[in-house]
């Protein structure tokens, strides 16, 4: 009769185990999505530091509004589009993101680099992004009126192509609503202060939101 009941008993458990390793599987929290930024200076905290930059700013937008996400900022001030298209590889190795904000090609245009180089510099960074199974955001910026009409241009449609042609969200212009008032604005009047930051995020959340997953 033991032997019997030994028997049964282990009939039971063995039924059971693959229901309590459902459990717990399912009660497992998942890891929380990566979204980088991949920029120059105008997203690395330049003049201002990290803590008051709209990078920081959307860490806690997302935590306020109970996205699960971590931020993680690639950007390095001073780059171009050459040298994210060299860096973007290692960039998504290291962090696995599940979105990309792209805010290259101020200093192309700010050095008066070819169109149609920065704009191959950045259709690569997009294709590996995407290739990666990432979203993208691409962020835009605008030159002063002294680089001509025609350059200014050339250079703002680059963006407006390359998010049309890879079906990707855009920001068209990241100091929309401010470009004009120098009080956002440091000293070199090329940079954004700390007063600017909110502002940027504005811009850069609106494409960005239906791009999250809550």
């Amino acid at each position: 009769m033991e032997s019997i009941f030994k028997r049964v008993l282990i009939v039971i458990l063995l039924a059971l185990m693959p229901l309590g390793s459902a459990r717990l599987a399912f009660a497992a929290p998942s890891p929380a999505s990566t979204i980088l930024v991949f920029g120059d200076s105008l997203s690395a905290g330049y003049g201002i530091g990290l803590e008051q930059s709209w990078v920081n700013l959307l860490r806690q937008r997302l935590q306020r509004e109970g996205y699960d996400y971590k931020v993680a900022n690639a950007s390095i001030s001073g780059e171009t589009t050459l040298g994210g298209k060299n860096r973007i590889g290692a960039a998504l190795k290291t962090h696995h993101p599940q979105i990309v904000i792209v805010e290259l090609g101020a200093n192309d245009g700010l050095s008066g680099s070819s169109i149609k180089s920065m704009r191959n510099n950045l259709d690569a960074i997009i294709d590996q992004a995407k290739n990666a199974g990432a979203r993208v955001l691409l962020v835009g910026i605008k030159l002063p009126p002294n680089y001509g009409m025609d350059y200014i241009q050339k250079f703002q449609d680059v963006y407006l192509a390359l998010a049309r042609e890879n079906k990707t969200a855009l920001t068209p212009f990241m100091f929309e609503g401010f470009a004009e008032k120098s009080e956002f604005f440091l000293p070199d009047s090329v940079h954004p202060n700390e007063r600017a930051q909110a502002a940027i995020l504005d811009n850069i959340w609106k494409p960005l939101a239906p791009l999250l997953k809550p």
